[in-house]
């Protein structure tokens, strides 16, 4: 039985310091195509695929710190439903942290 959904081929980057979470600053995914894919939860397939260490320095519950900024082809994610937002292919998903030491 198909699920009806297709694999879903995204960028996902890292910017603003959130790249030293990660292995790598851009990231071409192809996810599995078994349900929906919300930004919800991509947040959580990055914590368990892509998150070298220290999941709280990115996800405080089930969606991003204070602090970090998420940008969904150049548009903020606030204004299209933050974690609700259901992913399309070629969506380029932007983490860039606001978050610096002085």
């Amino acid at each position: 039985m198909t699920s009806g959904y297709k694999d879903l081929s995204i960028t996902v980057e890292f910017r603003g310091g959130a790249e030293l979470l990660f292995e790598k600053k851009k990231n071409e995914l192809n996810l599995p195509g078994d349900e929906e894919w919300t930004l919800r939860r991509l947040l959580f397939w990055i914590r368990d695929n892509l998150l070298k260490d220290r999941p709280e320095l990115f996800l405080l519950g089930d969606t991003v710190r204070p602090g970090i900024l998420v940008l969904v082809n150049d548009e903020d994610w606030e204004l299209l439903g933050q974690g609700e937002y259901k992913l399309k292919p070629r969506d380029t998903v932007l983490f860039i942290s606001t978050l610096h030491g002085g």
